[in-house]
């Protein structure tokens, strides 16, 4: 199956009800899909939503997945960053801590709750996958409306304890060839297929170019993000998932060169996916520097 996603491009401005439904119009599903069987507890996520919002979240972007197989797209996967009013006022360096739900009425997926990092200088929103931190899933089953709102008051404790490790990251200092090396790990996380073959003229260094002057290396080279460990792994980060990045490949006596430009990672598993691996590399990089992560 092949997906792309629709989702909202602002992430500064709590989402509405209206909002809501035009970028994920599958959350407001009134059954589930024909191929759940009569054992599948259906609980409209429009139900949880409406519970989260009355304890205090508020939903701020919105994905959801496109089926190419007829009538599937009202059903599909969706996933929704949520902050809590008390958790948005609490910043570390212009870092919000988010909850991450996303579900599926297709049998897709279960109900899930991730910990996520929204960075208002640059609109990323880094899901995190800290060894210590728990990943919850809920399945279609029981209470899930009042599962799904204890977890997510876990999982935004948990985000915000990852201020701290931003906090730290923030003040270690990477070399130029341990910022190399960085990118070069995270190119092959985006660019490598499932034998590890890379085929694609993009390089590693043209992760490390930053898009904004916050992120810039302004004491050395321009072209590279400031070299502590946090801007490092946001600037690879916003270069991986944003897309953009362009190269030419080269030709042969059959075709001729051309341009070859990256696009925007959408599809949900995959954003998820990359922004989990990209946070360990990040947490592994930190440990070869002796900074351990917090219990």
């Amino acid at each position: 199956m092949r997906f792309n996603s629709r989702f909202n491009s602002n992430f500064t401005n709590a989402l509405t009800i209206d909002a809501l439904r035009h970028y994920v119009p599958s959350a407001f599903a009134t059954s589930p899909h024909s191929s759940r069987s009569s054992r599948y507890a259906y609980i409209e996520t429009s139900q949880i939503i409406e519970g989260l919002v009355a304890q205090g979240f508020s939903p701020f972007k919105a994905v959801q997945s496109r089926s190419r197989i007829e009538g599937k797209t009202e059903f599909t996967k969706h996933m929704i960053r949520f902050r809590h009013a008390d958790a948005s006022a609490i910043q570390v360096g212009g870092n919000v801590p988010e909850v991450v739900l996303i579900n599926s009425h297709d049998g897709t997926s279960a109900y899930k709750l991730l910990s996520g990092i929204f960075r208002v200088i640059c609109t990323n929103g880094l899901v995190i996958y800290e060894r210590n931190m728990g990943e919850l899933s809920i399945p279609h089953k029981g209470n899930v409306v009042h599962q799904v709102i204890e977890g997510s008051f876990q999982i935004i404790e948990d985000s915000r304890k990852a201020l701290g490790t931003i906090d730290r990251w923030s003040n270690l200092r990477l070399s130029a060839g341990e910022q190399n090396a960085f990118a070069e790990a995270a190119h092959s996380l985006r660019f490598a297929d499932s034998d590890g073959k890379i085929d694609t003229p993009i390089t590693a260094s043209q992760l490390l170019t930053p898009r904004r002057i916050e992120d810039r290396d302004v004491a050395g080279a321009w072209t590279r993000p400031a070299p502590d460990l946090y801007r490092t792994l946001n600037v690879v980060q916003e270069n991986a998932i944003k897309g953009g990045l362009s190269a030419r490949r080269p030709g042969s006596r059959e075709t001729p060169s051309r341009m070859v430009t990256t696009r925007e990672v959408r599809g949900i598993d995959q954003d998820v996916r990359l922004n989990r691996a990209l946070w360990q590399l990040a947490e592994r990089m930190a440990e070869l520097k002796g900074v351990q992560v917090a219990a």
